[in-house]
Parts: structure tokens; sequence; C-alpha cells
């Protein structure tokens, strides 16, 4: 791409963007059209000091892990991403490897969850984006590089890391098997994927329980569950949790949800409010009054 394409590609989409178009407050009188140079990275989950240099074309071959993020601060389309990566000195995703992309669409459905529990997850499982709910509830962290095997969910369960959902031993296996049962779908859909043929091949060697489901053959159908989470602000709550999956780029959209009115829907308003996720004022409950 020509020199300083990327730097006036990022200020043209950057312009045409408003802080309410990702979820931001619009506030006080402005100069800048779109986004501010502060909120595109905050949004982005990078420094302003490198949106800058980006911009001002003293920084060269971003990683495609600050691209994909970029992309999806900027709500771009699936044309103007893979020109993002071209302008970036990077090669696009290609259409044998498993997508990573945000949708402006779905990430327009994500801001209007801005109060429930939805983390965004590959179709190999790999952790996208966390809302604040999200991690105010489960403490996992958003912006895992692609790289990064702790913000994989096959690998977290095979590999026992801590999680505050309480499974019982016939529900943890039960899980085990409908993740596994995903990467099978997953390595048949993205045969080209390298980092998902590694993702496998080091599972199968550091938990035999892995390497055992996985040589089965099992495919197992996922369902909607309800699931425990032992909360250090509140305590245990128990909630619905349904997988919602997009058609364009074969995302998984994980959704924690209450049943209206319940306890269990009290206490995770506490917990919200508690963590500072949502404003700490009276909400009225028919359920509350005398």
């Amino acid at each position: 791409m020509p020199t300083g394409e990327l730097a006036r590609a990022l200020r043209s989409w950057r312009d045409r963007v408003s802080p309410s178009d990702v979820g931001l407050p619009d506030v006080g009188p402005r100069r800048t059209v779109g986004l501010r140079r502060e909120e595109l990275a905050a949004v982005a989950g990078i420094s302003v000091d490198y949106v800058v240099q980006l911009e001002q074309g003293r920084a060269r071959n971003p990683s495609t892990q600050v691209l994909a993020a970029l992309a999806r601060a900027l709500r771009l389309s699936h044309d103007e991403r893979d020109l993002l990566y071209r302008a970036g000195g990077a090669q696009p995703p290609a259409a044998g490897v498993v997508p990573r992309h945000i949708g402006p669409g779905t990430a327009r459905v994500l801001d209007r969850l801005a109060d429930t529990p939805v983390a965004v997850f590959t179709a190999s499982w790999d952790l996208l984006h966390a809302n604040p709910p999200w991690n105010a509830l489960l403490g996992v962290t958003d912006a895992v590089s692609a790289s990064s095997r702790s913000g994989n969910l096959v690998w977290r369960h095979f590999t026992g890391a801590p999680s505050p959902v309480v499974h019982t031993e016939e529900e943890h296996d039960q899980l085990g098997r409908t993740l596994v049962g995903d990467l099978r779908r997953a390595m048949a859909g993205y045969p080209d994927d390298r980092e998902l043929a590694a993702l496998v091949a080091e599972l199968r060697q550091v938990s035999p329980a892995f390497a055992e489901r996985w040589d089965d053959f099992a495919v197992t159908p996922r369902t909607a569950a309800r699931k425990t989470i032992d909360s250090p602000v509140v305590g245990r709550v128990t909630l619905d949790c349904d997988v919602l999956a997009t058609l364009d780029s074969d995302l998984r959209i994980v959704v924690y949800t209450a049943r209206p009115h319940s306890e269990d829907a009290r206490a995770l308003d506490r917990l919200l409010r508690a963590t500072g996720v949502v404003p700490d004022r009276p909400r009225h409950d028919p359920n509350d009054a005398a």
C-alpha cells in the first residue's frame, strides 16, 4: 500500500464513527467530527500514544491483534477490514481460517446489551470481547491476544483454570464433550487454520481427558443451560446461559440472563451496581413492595 495510506484511512474511519455508535456518552462540545483519539484508544484497548503514532505514520507494521481491535472499534465492514490489514502491512485473514472479526451489526447488538453479561468467542472458543457486566460476573479480562491460550475456553476447561462457574462432575464432563465437539466442527470448517491445529495438538499433549474425548470422534449437540456463578460480591447466583451464533462471521455470543423479578435477577443487579457497571440508583421492582 502507498506510504501514509494507513494513517489517512484511520483518520477517515474515525471521523465517521460517533461516540454513541460505540456505546460511549456524547458529552460536551466537540471539535472532532467523529471519535476522539482517546475514545478510539479506549474502545480498541490500545494506548492513545500508539493511536497518535499510527495516524501520524510513525508506527509501522502494527500487529494483527491491534488491527483486529481497530477494525472492531471502527465498525469496519469485512472489505474495509481487509483494506485496513493491507494498509498495515498484514495479510487479511484467509477463508480457511477461523473468523475473528466482529462486524458493525453485531457490534451494535452488543451495545444494546450494556447491562447484560455478554462475551463474544470465535468458532474455536477464543475470547474476542467481554463487556463490563461479563467481567464483573466472571472476572474474565477483555482483549486477549490471538496467541494467548488463557483466552481460549476449551484450554481453560481442560487445563483446570480457575473459574467462578460451579459445575457438578456430570456437568463438567458434559461441557467438556460439547466443547470438543465444537472444536471438531471448527477443524472441519477451517482446515487452513494453523493456530487451531496447534491448539488441538497442545491440548492432546497436556490433557488426557481432552485426548480421550478427541479420539472418540463424538460431536455432542449444544443446548441452553442454567449456570451457577459463585460471586465474591453477592454469593451464588444462577442464570440462564444461551449461546447465539452469527451467520456472517461464525461467532459465538454467550449471554447470561436472569428470570425477571427473581432473587437471581436482584443479585445480578446488586453485583452490577456494587462494581460500578451500572449507576447506583433505585430501580422499581414490584416484588419489593411491602
